[in-house]
């Protein structure tokens, strides 16, 4: 087990529920802008917002910023240093720096002093994309093991000055590179991970690459914080985060919907049935397996391990709870006894 970083009153690591993350894309210096986007990903479901600090202007919008909004925040740091100590200074609630540009040691022993006076913690964020030359030269491209060694060269260096409050990620836009990466790492540090597959792509691929990878690293007991990166909106990163989460059983909150692929059997047109269902069914927050089936050939039987559930025959539909007929009648009827009884469970 990692051990436990507290960010304000979010805990990672530690056997802390796994936080999700995402990132803002507006310009921080708009605090306006910027403070409805993180207060829209908090609705979302998002535990912690990062922002980039690319200049001291937007490292004076932190005060208003850290004012309306209500999670943790984090300063995303690069090429200037300077920077992490004026959002520290600002009330920032966490630092993540790039290893590939932050500057020399002297550079980072001032500002993780000035991290630890503050008692924030910092995510050594190494990204394949941007790592330190030297690795680059010795490694012949950013491998796992080239990622691993810049972090871990960043640990030592905020270790000399006894500061242990760290958050560690090392991503690369490479599936298979990312899982092997993670895997090394956990077994030579306790340091919470922050997990992702960087630059990830946008839609479908996006969420493919990044279930592949994370899914793969959450099932072995990897991660204790994560962000599904995708291009455009940052409030899909938290839908897409808490699905999968939810599909790894790891997120007990709110519906799981089962539904069939369909066949030649089905009846109607399932999709929008399930999806008027889901919609019908979205304001439960309590952990509840809803299974929606197309026919009653293996329709009760699939979805027996549902809290409840509704199979559709030619002639109408049945609903069950764990595997037991309740209701039996037309589509629309026994429609409303599944929304009936799901809001009962």
């Amino acid at each position: 087990m990692t051990h436990k970083v507290l960010v304000r009153d979010v805990a990672i690591g530690g056997g802390a529920k796994i936080s999700i993350q995402s990132m803002t894309n507006t310009d921080t210096r708009d605090a306006d802008a910027t403070i409805a986007q993180i207060l829209e990903l908090e609705a979302a479901g998002c535990d912690i917002a990062r922002f980039t600090v690319n200049d001291k202007e937007a490292a004076k919008s932190i005060p208003r910023i850290r004012e309306k909004t209500h999670i943790p925040l984090v300063a995303d740091i690069h090429y200037d240093a300077r920077l992490a100590l004026l959002s520290i200074e600002n009330g920032i609630d966490k630092v993540r720096f790039n290893p590939g540009n932050i500057g020399s040691a002297s550079k980072v022993a001032v500002l993780t002093r000035c991290a630890r006076l503050h008692s924030v913690p910092i995510r050594i964020g190494v990204n394949a994309g941007s790592l330190e030359k030297a690795l680059l030269q010795k490694y012949g491209s950013p491998t796992p093991d080239a990622l691993i060694e810049s972090a871990l060269l960043h640990v030592k260096l905020l270790e000399a000055q006894g500061f242990y409050d760290i958050v560690i990620s090392i991503k690369t836009s490479s599936v298979r590179d990312t899982v092997i990466a993670y895997r090394k790492l956990s077994s030579l540090v306790d340091y919470p991970l922050h997990i992702g597959v960087t630059e990830a792509g946008y839609g479908e691929m996006a969420l493919i690459k990044s279930s592949a990878a994370l899914g793969s690293l959450l099932i072995d007991g990897i991660g204790d914080t994560l962000r599904i990166s995708m291009t455009g909106d940052p409030i899909a990163e938290v839908h897409a985060a808490r699905k999968l989460l939810s599909a790894l059983r790891l997120y007990n909150d709110g519906i799981e919907i089962i539904s069939c692929p369909t066949c030649g059997r089905t009846t109607g047109d399932h999709l929008a049935t399930v999806k008027a269902i889901e919609k019908k069914l979205s304001h439960i927050k309590k952990p509840l397996k809803v299974a929606i089936m197309g026919c009653v050939v293996n329709g009760i039987g699939e979805g027996r391990e549902a809290d409840i559930g509704i199979a559709f025959a030619p002639n109408g539909a049945v609903v069950f709870k764990s595997g037991t007929v309740v209701f039996s009648g037309s589509r629309e009827e026994a429609i409303a006894a599944l929304i009936e009884h799901a809001n009962e469970l």
